[in-house]
């Protein structure tokens, strides 16, 4: 047996990138940020980022276009997703993507909403069966080692 999940609360660090694919698909891209903020020995504190590549698909890429921006918070499970391929110079690259298989919005609506309930925190979560992925990627990554 073997799992691969992914579990992470973090802000995106730029607005979703969202393309329309010709079979009528539609993915988003964009970049989330956790902090771990941590005591060293000498009693001073540090803030370590860690920067993740989030892929979301059909609707959840949809909803992602609708609602995310730089800075929303977001809390999302996912699986690992590894992409190679040669640039331009054939040089062999490696890209670590999470796909998103469930994700809730968190902290405060974006400023850019003008609502009653500006200030208030708001939490949406989706229904993974509402936005479930297409699980035969085109690509070929999901090609099982064995």
């Amino acid at each position: 047996m073997s799992v691969n999940k992914v579990i992470l609360i973090g802000n995106l660090g730029k607005e979703p990138e969202i393309r329309y694919l010709d079979n009528n698909r539609v993915v988003a891209n964009f970049s989330l940020a956790t902090n771990e903020i941590y005591v060293d020995k000498n009693g001073e504190k540090h803030k370590q980022t860690e920067w993740f590549n989030i892929e979301m698909w059909d609707d959840q890429a949809k909803l992602a276009e609708k609602y995310f921006h730089k800075g929303t918070q977001i809390y999302v499970e996912g699986k690992l997703r590894t992409e190679n391929w040669k640039d331009k110079e054939g040089i062999d690259r490696t890209k670590i993507k999470v796909r998103v298989q469930n994700f809730t919005m968190l902290g405060n609506k974006p400023s850019n909403e003008n609502t009653e309930t500006e200030n208030k925190t708001s939490e949406k979560t989706i229904n993974p069966e509402e936005t479930k992925p297409n699980i035969h990627d085109v690509s070929g990554t999901d090609d099982l080692p064995f």
